[in-house]
């Protein structure tokens, strides 16, 4: 019996960060002190608060130590694993109180949260399946496949009014119903989408590092409801922490019985391999991700008929995200019920986001449906740095659109978000702030759609680079107001006439940004002029006379050699070599250097 737990978190953000070096400093200087036996390490999944990594958390007290160096090792373990003293240094300054430390929980970023997908993750050790155990896992498969018909499970599914993590929000119950027929007669599969190719998403890494047996649970789960024996989890290559948990995870899982023949003695049959993407963007959709499973170039195919019909190797198949899955098991084991009693009318349970951009605490966050965007980003993410105003949200990736201001009080849902032209998407929820150019916003996701067309349809393979071509003629002051029109025909086009959903939704974040900041798009055309000031094309630097000293130093930076005048007087800046840097305007001592 262990009298402290120290938890260090292994996600990829604290990873990066240096906590693997970190848990082996530890693990010495425990040795050390003699303490080995009396404290318990353990590599956990990410805790969320990616701002403050590396993490740390000392049980029972549950002391936060965040932004941990390995030269702060010895001193934790010294003082506070040895001496029993809390190194206050160290510790998340909000829960430090006159009355000592009080609990995580009770924090802005996790008072308001309620984490179901992310239960286990920054709480277990990912890699040991006795601890999943421990917290009541496959306790859900075991009640399905001893208490539950296969029928049972789908219409669990199907009340509890869970809806499709992955994007589109379509019910996981009834995509369940349509494969379930023909059980035991023909091959079915059961799919995992791990692909999560969007800029700035990485909640379902952060499930699959954390908590990868609750992503098996759920497909054996589905896998006896609709009557499959075999499951593939399609994850991204790019994600090795969570490949490697994965095989852990897969292996434990049949040592235990858990996978492979006769399962709890019960006759069903399951078991699931891991097949890697190329990170191709496209794989996200799930035709082509089965085709991808199936060996060949990842492009979507036609439908009808679906996968639930004709799917992976022309089987039933079903495929859900890992956070959808990641909802399962805790609703087989507490009642549809209990998960319709949180979110709202069509959107029930919790979402989870990952919080990015101009916001003070980056990270990982589940709610409820219906919070509303201004909780996520001033109560939960800590409001905007410096000071600056809250200008408009990203969600759904480059399938999303731009929320602006005045929808910030307006409840997350999949309902509401498609109502006002973004969607809910995979869960990146990326901030703007004033010094964001909307323009320059849209071209960013555009872009990335034209690189990661797959090419398969003339729509999206032709018609997103010419919308591209567009927001780059506009953004270097060259645009008309008959390209706007030209823009905004095209994305229409575009979204009633590509193969797949990938294609239909690629043009929703210039659709958005043309509808709530076109006054935007207008100053660019008609003023030339970037009113965020970040279109470089568009921007002129100037000095000061009044303010400029003639110190010579902006002159000595400029790499272009734009900048002309004597020691002691004002300078001034030729323009037709000035290549607009910034770095005389970022050198400048008295603010005489400005940009317009």
């Amino acid at each position: 019996m262990y009298r402290a737990h120290v938890l260090v978190c292994g996600g990829t953000g604290c990873t990066s960060s240096g906590s693997q070096k970190i848990l082996e400093k530890l693990n010495r200087e425990l040795d050390k002190q003699g303490l080995t036996k009396e404290v318990a390490v353990v590599q956990t999944g990410c805790h969320g608060l990616c701002a403050l990594g590396p993490i740390m958390v000392v049980y029972p007290e549950a002391v936060f130590y965040s932004m941990v160096k390995e030269e702060d090792i010895a001193e934790i373990v010294e003082e506070h694993l040895l001496k029993g003293r809390v190194v206050k240094r160290l510790v998340y300054d909000e829960t430090l109180t006159d009355d000592g430390v009080k609990s995580l929980a009770e924090t802005d970023f996790y008072k308001k949260q309620h984490r179901i997908a992310l239960r286990n993750c920054g709480v277990i050790n990912p890699e040991a399946i006795e601890e999943y155990i421990g917290t009541g896992g496959y306790e859900a498969l075991g009640r399905a496949l001893t208490e539950m018909t296969p029928d049972e499970v789908i219409q669990v599914i199907l009340d509890s009014g869970l809806r499709g993590r992955g994007g589109a929000g379509f019910p996981t119950g009834l995509k369940w119903k349509f494969a379930s027929s023909n059980r035991g007669n023909v091959q079915k599969y059961v799919c995992c989408n791990a692909d999560e190719g969007d800029p700035g998403a990485f909640m379902d890494r952060s499930v699959l590092e954390g908590d990868p047996h609750v992503v098996l649970e759920a497909m054996a789960i589905a896998g006896y409801a609709i009557g499959a024996n075999q499951g593939y989890i399609y994850v991204r290559a790019e994600y090795p922490i969570a490949v490697k948990r994965l095989e852990i995870a897969i292996n434990q899982a049949r040592e235990y019985g858990l996978l492979g023949k006769d399962i709890f003695g019960t006759g069903f049959d399951f078991d699931i391999d891991l097949r890697l993407g190329a990170g191709a963007f496209v794989c996200g959709e799930e035709t082509a991700l089965m085709v991808s499973i199936e060996g060949n170039r990842g492009e979507p195919r036609p439908r009808p008929p679906f996968p639930a019909v004709k799917g992976l190797f022309e089987s039933p198949t079903i495929l859900n995200n890992v956070e959808t899955y990641a909802n399962i098991p805790q609703i087989i084991l507490n009642g549809a019920d209990w998960f319709a009693s949180m979110g709202t009318e069509k959107s029930k349970g919790t979402k989870v986001f990952a919080l990015g951009g101009k916001i003070n605490n980056t990270g990982l966050v589940e709610i409820p449906m219906g919070t509303t965007l201004r909780t996520v980003v001033e109560e939960i993410g800590g409001g905007i740095p410096n000071g600056k105003k809250f200008k408009a949200a990203q969600t759904g990736g480059p399938s999303g659109g731009c929320i602006p201001a005045e929808y910030f009080d307006i409840p997350i849902d999949y309902d509401n978000l498609i109502a006002i032209g973004s969607m809910m998407g995979s869960g990146g929820l990326i901030v703007m702030d004033e010094d964001n150019c909307m323009v320059d916003i849209a071209k960013f996701f555009l872009e990335f759609t034209v690189d990661e067309s797959c090419g398969k349809c003339t729509p999206c393979r032709v018609g997103t680079k010419r919308m591209y071509e567009i927001l780059d003629k506009i953004t270097k002051g060259q645009g008309t107001l008959e390209d706007l029109d030209r823009l905004e025909e095209l994305a229409y086009y575009i979204k009633e006439n590509s193969l797949c959903g990938l294609g239909q939704t690629a043009p929703n974040p210039v659709l958005s940004t043309l509808r709530y900041f076109r006054d935007e798009y207008v100053a660019h055309v008609v003023d030339k002029k970037c009113p965020a000031g970040v279109c470089k094309a568009l921007l002129s630097y100037h000095i000061d006379a009044d303010k400029c000293k003639g110190c010579t130093l902006c002159a000595r930076t400029c790499p272009a050699g734009a900048i002309e005048g004597k020691v002691k007087e004002p300078h001034m800046i030729r323009q037709d070599k000035c290549i607009k840097c910034g770095a005389c305007m970022e050198k400048c001592r008295f603010g005489a250097i400005y940009k317009e």
